[in-house]
């Protein structure tokens, strides 16, 4: 399995669905020493997970980019498109109760984009509110 290219398309997000798919995931990002990112299926809803431990200690995201996710998490929680157990980093990120597959790839998509340091996915994905 190649690394994911980054910025990772959303069809490209792997279904890390089940114990064994999520390990190789998992495995997978660490060989690369890559972010992990993926979904996985909880019924007729999705989870989303990313972490940054996987890239190994050159990789860091700055607070800026922390802040920004934990907002639009926030946001996503308070607007019930995920579930209020969300959990939003600084290096763990997941997120239950997404309503679609295909919204559970945006999101996990926009995530790893925006822990790359690349927010306008993110800000697509989740819009942060006009002041």
């Amino acid at each position: 399995m190649e690394p994911l290219p980054i910025p990772c398309p959303a069809h490209l997000i792997p279904n890390a669905s089940g114990t064994d798919a999520f390990h190789e995931a998992y495995r997978q990002a660490m060989a690369h020493r890559a972010v992990f990112v993926a979904i996985e299926s909880d019924g007729p809803r999705w989870t989303v997970k990313a972490d940054t431990l996987t890239a190994g200690p050159g990789h860091s995201v700055d607070d800026t980019v922390n802040n920004a996710v934990r907002a639009a998490i926030t946001r996503l929680a308070r607007n019930h498109e995920v579930g209020l157990d969300a959990y939003a980093g600084p290096v763990y990120f997941m997120m239950h109760g997404v309503p679609s597959e295909s919204r559970a790839r945006e999101l996990a998509a926009a995530l790893h984009a925006a822990l790359h340091g690349d927010l306008e996915p993110l800000n697509r994905a989740v819009p942060p509110p006009v002041t």
